[in-house]
């Protein structure tokens, strides 16, 4: 098995269904944030002891990837690469869970705190930026609203991840001083 194709040596890729394209357009500064962010999970994944976090990690991974393939295969329908309202309630429904356990928060947050918070508050900056790269590709490409609120609604489960896990752990949030 071969590691490597060649094709893009000439810095271009291809897209199921929607040719080849230079590199640099937006659906592959996206499809590359969204590949990041899974990285930046794994990473907070492997510093995470909470097993619920955990398993909620793993289910987002699995989802990233789906939308990768969302993303790579914008005028072909791929029935594997879709996101139901299922995946974003149960976003939600995380949030609100791990919401109802820490204290409520009334100040800005300095992110950092224990080592998984500190992974889980850098993956979600990285969300931000994928969700920013999701919308300028979808300028010009088709891409699924339920991607579009999905990326929107990762980066606040994992800010409330990084709160919860701060708490579990009995690290105190630091505030910024004005």
């Amino acid at each position: 098995m071969s590691y490597y194709t060649g094709k893009g040596d000439d810095g271009r890729s291809g897209l199921l269904g929607a040719g080849r394209r230079v590199k640099d357009d937006p659906i592959f500064n996206a499809i590359g944030e969204v590949d990041e962010l899974n990285s930046a999970i794994g990473v907070a994944l492997y510093y995470t002891r909470d097993t619920m976090v955990r398993k909620q990690l793993k289910t987002v991974q699995n989802e990233l990837f789906i939308i990768g393939a969302n993303l790579a295969s914008p005028k072909k329908k791929i029935d594997q690469a879709n996101l139901g309202p299922e995946a974003v309630a149960r976003l939600e429904g995380s949030i609100e869970d791990m919401g109802r356990r820490i204290p409520r928060l009334k100040k800005f947050v300095i992110p950092g705190g224990c080592e998984a918070a500190a992974h889980m508050h850098l993956a979600r900056s990285v969300a931000r930026r994928a969700e920013r790269s999701v919308i300028a590709a979808s300028g010009s490409l088709k891409i699924d609203n339920s991607v579009k609120v999905y990326m929107n609604r990762l980066s606040s489960y994992l800010f409330v991840a990084a709160l919860y896990l701060n708490y579990t752990e009995g690290v105190a949030e630091a505030h910024p001083t004005y």
